[in-house]
């Protein structure tokens, strides 16, 4: 199987890449941190060029990509820490009439690698619709029935979150297949996300040793700083060969083990961010952990994307039981 990026993908990468940077470049993080709402005029911009709509077939009003291309769209939506349930309205394109126009915003809760309290849901008062993935199935379910509370203070400044004190079943549109099918395509998504905050951690590192001096030379020479910078691009390398596996393999399933490849996908993706947004902190030195330099809003995002779609731990578990069962 070729993993070379085509000229279309490069084009879609490009065209999301300068769309992102100049939307929500990274001086822009402080300011979106003070209006944690979800921006329904960014939200439309992304629907305008097709981001939720990418995997619907032509015929429906979609682009007609595969799983390979919206991966490398989400990449780019992980550089920049784009906000909003990206995922989950990607997710919905086909199931919720509006998902894949922006009309409608989707979010929800993953119950088959997550399905014990506390029941946490992002961007809640945005949502207008909450889709529930099941062992049995895919459950809609109306917010407006939900009981929630808005968390005070969330982990990631950029991502507002309720508490759900409990669950309704809601009104099934999937059964177990079509919730498993989402599952490993969350995990993939979410996973390429990771990628992208792997990849700007490292880029901001980079970019900073190389400008900042000590003694009279920047530190980008000192021998330390050099070991921890190619660690981080290592670590991004990885993580990319792993998820590029996953969309191809989710595209053409024939190719390998879906289960396989998109837990790889999800564990390598989520070491490279965890770590390499650790390791942007520490290239920073003290300044790295002040409010004013940007390298933590990567870490928090890193900490939430960690906890949907299954953790680290949790793929893991799921590799060794397959390499068992070999």
């Amino acid at each position: 199987m070729d993993f070379r990026v085509t000229e279309d993908q490069e084009a879609l990468r490009e065209g999301l890449r300068t769309f992102c940077d100049g939307r929500v470049p990274i001086e822009t993080l402080r300011e979106l941190e003070q209006k944690p709402e979800l921006d329904r005029a960014l939200w439309g911009e992304l629907a305008e060029m097709g981001v939720f709509a990418l995997r619907l077939p032509e015929d429906e009003g979609g682009v007609g990509l595969g799983m390979s291309d919206a991966a490398i769209a989400f990449i780019e939506l992980g550089r920049r820490l784009v906000p909003g349930p990206l995922v989950w309205s990607q997710l919905a394109a086909g199931l919720v009439d509006g998902a894949a126009t922006g009309q409608t915003v989707v979010g929800g809760l993953d119950l088959i690698s997550h399905p014990d309290a506390p029941y946490v849901i992002e961007y809640f008062e945005s949502l207008d619709v909450v889709l529930l993935l099941q062992p049995d199935g895919i459950y809609r379910v109306d917010p407006d029935v939900l009981s929630a509370k808005p968390v005070a203070t969330p982990l990631d400044p950029l991502t507002p979150v309720h508490h759900v004190a409990s669950l309704l079943d809601g009104q099934r549109i999937g059964g177990a297949d079509d919730a498993a099918k989402l599952h490993l395509e969350g995990a993939t998504l979410t996973a390429a996300l990771m990628l992208g905050i792997a990849e700007s951690t490292q880029e901001l590192a980079t970019e900073y040793a190389k400008s900042r001096e000590q003694f009279g030379r920047a530190i980008a020479g000192f021998q330390t700083i050099k070991h921890i910078l190619a660690d981080m691009f290592v670590r991004q390398e990885v993580a990319r060969a792993a998820v590029y596996a996953a969309g191809a393999t989710l595209d053409d399933p024939e190719v390998g083990d879906v289960v396989r490849a998109v837990s790889a996908a999800k564990a390598t993706a989520g070491e490279g961010a965890m770590r390499n947004s650790r390791d942007c902190i520490q290239v920073h030195g003290g300044m790295g952990y002040t409010w004013e330099v940007p390298a933590h809003y990567y870490l928090k995002r890193t900490w939430v994307l960690e906890n949907v779609f299954g953790t680290v731990g949790y793929h893991e578990e799921r590799i060794a039981d397959l390499l068992a069962s070999d």
